[in-house]
């Protein structure tokens, strides 16, 4: 089968390896249809981040059937219509049930994260909770719903979690930090959740559009102290949550300071910084919280139903689509932001 291989930092390359098998009687082997390219894995993209050349691609979001399960799976058979999710969780645990699958208690990091998407096959561990099962199959849905679908894997339910663990309720003032495809959806799950006000910190005409038109009600191209300014210019004051969904201090920073005393911090980006002392927010009365999205629970009890239904799209964040062949531009178009989020198709069926 073909997959995409991490040569090194600036180049991915499609390569011929053997089709995955099952290993355990809890996997799955899925034929991918559609995957992507995540912002995070522009990290080693872009800067080598320390991966390893000649090795697995980082990708962990797909739709695809199932083609093949172990003797242990009972919830998906061969021939459905699945989301395949980052995470692995088992959803009986007591991190699981409390609505925390994304750092599942039995399946621990890195067990509980998935990589290799961006190939023709897949083995999918730990399956029998995780994978989401989508009604039809793919032909039955439109272009723009299947992309809507495909950032259920991760995307989605990751501004979403910023969204549910900053707890932002009805008539809350939200600012979200970084305007990529997971900052785009956090303003989709702000909205959703009742905010009033949803600041999106941007210096991208077309990510401000778009979120703008999904939900954001202001934008601001700012950074540091001038940035917070504006911010609560605009806010009448501190915002009740920021929604850090970039992975750097600097965002950590912002989040900290457009908050008024007793805000709440959602953080979502993968944080590429060594230390940031929670001492710092001890006079303001701050709540920090964070970590790994919740993508089955999610997507099973909220999300699924709003993009079926149609009252999201966050489908919108795709906007170039690729194949799987042309796996280097698709990232080196995200990496010059020539495009929110890159789609590719694997199998156009």
């Amino acid at each position: 089968m073909k997959t995409a291989i991490f040569e090194k930092a600036g180049l991915m390359s499609i390569q011929e390896v053997e089709k995955p098998q099952l290993q355990a009687d809890d996997d799955a082997i899925i034929k991918i249809v559609r995957s992507c390219v995540c912002g995070s894995d522009l990290w080693a993209y872009s800067h080598g981040d320390d991966k390893a050349p000649q090795s697995i691609n980082g990708g962990h979001e797909a739709l695809g059937i199932v083609e093949e399960v172990g003797s242990a799976i009972t919830t998906v058979k061969p021939g459905d219509f699945v989301i395949v999710p980052f995470t692995h969780g088992c959803g009986h645990c007591d991190a699981c049930r409390a609505g925390f699958d994304g750092t599942c208690d039995n399946h621990v990091m890195p067990t509980n994260w998935g990589n290799g998407y961006q190939a023709e096959y897949l083995r999918f561990h730990y399956a029998n909770w995780a994978l989401i099962k989508v009604p039809g199959q793919p032909s039955d849905y439109s272009e723009g719903m299947i992309k809507s679908l495909l950032t259920l894997a991760d995307v989605m339910p990751t501004g979403y979690h910023a969204a549910r663990v900053a707890n932002v309720g009805p008539g809350d003032k939200v600012v979200v930090i970084g305007d990529g495809a997971v900052g785009q959806c956090a303003v989709i799950a702000a909205k959703m959740r009742g905010a009033s006000q949803i600041v999106l910190m941007s210096r991208h005409q077309d990510r401000q559009e778009l979120a703008l038109e999904l939900g954001a009600t202001a934008v601001v191209a700012e950074r540091g102290q001038e940035g917070i300014a504006k911010v609560r210019k605009i806010l009448g004051g501190g915002a009740d949550a920021a929604l850090e969904c970039v992975g750097t201090e600097a965002a950590i920073d912002q989040a900290i300071g457009v908050l008024h005393n007793g805000g709440r911090i959602g953080y979502v980006g993968v944080p590429h910084y060594n230390k940031r002392s929670l001492g710092s927010t001890f006079a303001q009365n701050i709540s920090v919280a964070g970590g790994s999205a919740s993508v089955t629970t999610y997507v099973k009890q909220v999300l699924l139903k709003a993009v079926l239904d149609g009252d999201i799209n966050p489908g919108r964040v795709f906007t170039q689509t690729y194949q799987l062949a042309d796996i280097n531009q698709a990232y080196q178009d995200m990496a010059d932001r020539k495009t929110i989020k890159s789609m590719l198709v694997v199998d156009p069926s």
